[in-house]
């Protein structure tokens, strides 16, 4: 339980080089990201009114899981050690962003249309070849990525077959005539 960051990384070590390469099996997914807020009824707005996802479930004042279809929950939002805190540094460790997949481009256009007449600032917009991205901050300046997937046929790929990847402006307006 209480082991250093020596015995951890000696431990590691020891364990990678006994053991043969493992790859994780190809079925895994991630299931769900559960985030320290400061204001619970902020997040929820956030997360619930501005993006759409379905209250599951409440810890009384202090937590709740909200969720995408009905599914027990994709985001967790607590108050436990973080109420009234301050956001995390920028330069410091943590989590970069949490990446909400949209089935089609569509449903991308949409909540970017919803995120314009809502007067929502973007942190970002790219097109990254496999994917097309829009980033936000949260309240608490977590970062969020909302995107979707293109087909798999349509990644860019290099001569030899490696699949290639890129940050490029996105075409905004044309994701917006998605909508028409």
């Amino acid at each position: 339980m209480g082991s250093s960051l020596l015995d951890i990384k000696g431990s590691l070590a020891k364990f990678v080089v006994m053991n043969e390469h493992y790859v994780i099996p190809s079925q895994t997914r991630i299931g769900h990201v559960h985030l320290k807020v400061s204001d619970l009824e902020r997040s929820l707005a956030f997360y619930c009114d501005l993006l759409g996802f379905e209250l599951t479930t409440r810890y009384g004042g202090q937590a709740a899981f909200i969720s995408a279809g009905g599914y027990h929950h994709h985001i967790g939002l607590n108050t436990w050690h973080s109420e009234g805190a301050p956001p995390a540094p920028t330069y410091g460790v943590g989590l970069f962003h949490t990446a909400i997949v949209y089935p089609e481009r569509k449903d991308l256009a949409v909540i970017f249309d919803r995120l314009q007449r809502a007067d929502y600032p973007l942190t970002g917009a790219s097109d990254h070849g496999v994917s097309e991205a829009l980033y936000l901050d949260d309240p608490d300046r977590n970062g969020v990525e909302l995107y979707w997937d293109r087909p798999k046929e349509q990644w860019p790929h290099l001569p030899d077959g490696s699949l290639t990847m890129y940050t490029r402006a996105l075409d905004l307006e044309g994701l917006l005539r998605e909508l028409d």
